[in-house]
């Protein structure tokens, strides 16, 4: 798909070696998040680096209007609060569990120094940064540029690739559960309008539900609408 180049890589911990893996978790400290808690909120300081064993951590900012703005999910293996690791620094954004979790936390200081001694770890880190980045500077971009159904289209398109299940060759059923307030925060609009677009794409036969589970059925609908809005751009 042609959002594919901005899947961030989804199981740090998994992708690495086993004896890397060893030392990393020698560092930590396991702890448990409920469903609700704040892992860290902006203005705390950024000492710690967290890795998700189990459960979902959502990653967002807020809008000077108080809006929560979902930046991206975190779910197990992923590692999250290494933005501060290279120059310290207070957080700029706010994690919290939306689900019971089971955390690692690596202080700053050992994460570095676990870096330096493991670099192939280090590469992983800095290719994850950098696909995060970019999703970042496409979320502005799409905001500027385009309206709610192909923001929504490019998102559906990316967490299909990410998230996808293949129930047949032509039909996705996404792993994840999301709300219509959660999609409508990671693309900067509001649920009403979020609900009307999902029930115009259910109309079309583009998606439906199952379970709470979103499923796409004709993912070729999703690229033809990003594919349009880009010819109009």
């Amino acid at each position: 798909m042609s959002e594919l180049w901005f899947l961030s890589p989804s199981d740090f911990l998994g992708r690495l070696p086993p004896a890397d893996r060893r030392d990393l978790l020698g560092v930590a400290d396991a702890r448990l998040a409920r469903n609700g808690d704040f892992v860290f909120q902006a203005g705390s300081p950024g000492e710690t680096v967290y890795i998700l064993e189990r459960g979902r951590v959502k990653i967002f900012g807020m809008s000077s209007l108080g809006k929560e703005v979902i930046l991206w999910f975190c779910f197990p293996g992923e590692v999250f609060g290494i933005a501060e690791m290279p120059r310290g620094g207070p957080r700029e954004v706010y994690a919290q569990a939306c689900s019971d979790c089971r955390l690692y936390a690596v202080p700053q200081r050992l994460f570095k120094d676990f870096l330096i001694d493991h670099p192939s770890t280090a590469m992983l880190v800095i290719e994850l940064l950098s696909c995060r980045l970019r999703i970042l500077g496409d979320m502005v971009k799409n905001l500027t540029a385009d309206d709610v159904t192909t923001r929504l289209a490019k998102l559906l398109i990316r967490l299909s690739a990410r998230y996808g299940q293949r129930v047949t060759p032509a039909h996705l059923r996404l792993s994840i559960k999301l709300t219509h307030q959660e999609l409508a925060d990671m693309i900067g609009a509001t649920r009403p309008t979020v609900t009307g677009v999902l029930s115009e794409l259910r109309r079309s036969g583009v998606i439906d539900v199952e379970d709470h589970h979103l499923c796409i059925h004709r993912p070729e609908m999703l690229e033809r609408l990003v594919a349009d809005a880009r010819a109009l751009n």
